[in-house]
């Protein structure tokens, strides 16, 4: 296990400046095209996957962003295979875990988990997802798509639709955003999902960023230079009819893009349900799986970044 001079963890994206996300993804961009320069920096390493809810992507984008650098993975992908099962804290995980790994990146249905962990934890701990609060990794992914395709993050307007309510992959994207320059942000949700009002308050107002609420997506896409989509999150409803009357409010089809400008993308954190349908996938706008993939290279560059890693 490597000594760290200094110990960090990433709970939010608020958690790195704006600075070591340039550098974040500078650093993925060199990762991406030069894979053999940087397939042995973890050598002997390991990545320690805490996963209290159900992931395909995350799980799998970390553990092949570990893999990639030459380093190896242990941990769990349920709660129902760890020992939370007999009452184990997440703080005496983490200090179990602790003694096997160099890193850890932990899912938890609970806000605040990952922070709990973090505090005690004497390995740096990676935020894969807390309930409905935040998503930091899903918002690399989101950023570095969005500098890919347009070539800037800053002078945009992202209209953001579905569940604004509980998606912790939105919460997350608006804090980071609000850092830059002339972005301007279209809240696209019905009256149950709307934004919670701390987030307008102390996320957007007090950044001073221009915001309007719709109901409507078809009102909303021809200003768009991002659309980014997200599904109803069952797994977040109480009750089963609530779920049932919101969860196809929004499908975006061919025939809603054709609203939208040729330079507009499409994002989505997936897994997407009925939401987007299969016929954009076609469309050059349609941008959610190589979301997937540079996902993974920003993973490679945030865990390179907090290992205090070196290329030889």
């Amino acid at each position: 296990m490597q000594k760290l001079k200094h110990l960090r963890h990433v709970m939010s994206p608020l958690d790195l400046t704006t600075e070591e996300l340039d550098k974040m993804m500078d650093l993925a961009e060199d990762m991406e095209a030069k894979p053999e320069k940087y397939a042995h920096v973890c050598d002997g390493m390991k990545l320690a996957t805490l996963f209290y809810e159900p992931s395909t992507r995350t799980r799998l984008s970390f553990e092949t962003a570990m893999l990639n650098m030459g380093g190896s993975v242990i941990g769990f992908h349920s709660a129902d295979s760890s020992s939370a099962t007999k009452g184990e804290s997440v703080a005496d995980t983490i200090r179990v875990l602790g003694c096997f790994a160099d890193i850890a990146a932990m899912r938890h249905p609970k806000e605040g988990a990952p922070m709990v962990a973090a505090s005690v934890s004497p390995i740096p701990v990676i935020n894969g997802g807390d309930g409905g609060h935040q998503h930091p990794t899903q918002t690399l992914a989101d950023l570095m798509t969005i500098r890919k395709l347009k070539g800037r993050l800053n002078n945009l307007t992202v209209g953001l639709c579905g569940d604004l309510k509980f998606g912790r992959t939105v919460h997350s994207l608006i804090s980071a955003l609000v850092r830059y320059d002339n972005v301007k942000f279209v809240l696209i949700s019905p009256e149950e999902l709307r934004l919670p009002s701390y987030v307008k308050e102390d996320v957007l107002a007090k950044n001073h960023k221009e915001f309007t609420e719709v109901i409507r997506l078809e009102e909303a896409l021809p200003s768009l230079d991002i659309l980014y989509m997200t599904r109803v999150q069952k797994e977040r409803f109480f009750n089963e009819d609530d779920y049932v009357r919101m969860k196809d409010f929004y499908i975006l089809d061919e025939e809603k893009m054709g609203l939208a400008r040729d330079d507009m993308y499409v994002l989505h954190p997936l897994p997407r349900v009925n939401e987007i349908s299969v016929d954009v996938d076609a469309d050059p706008r349609a941008a959610y799986f190589r979301q997937v993939y540079w996902g993974m290279y920003m993973r490679m560059a945030l865990m390179f970044t907090l290992l205090e890693l070196e290329v030889k």
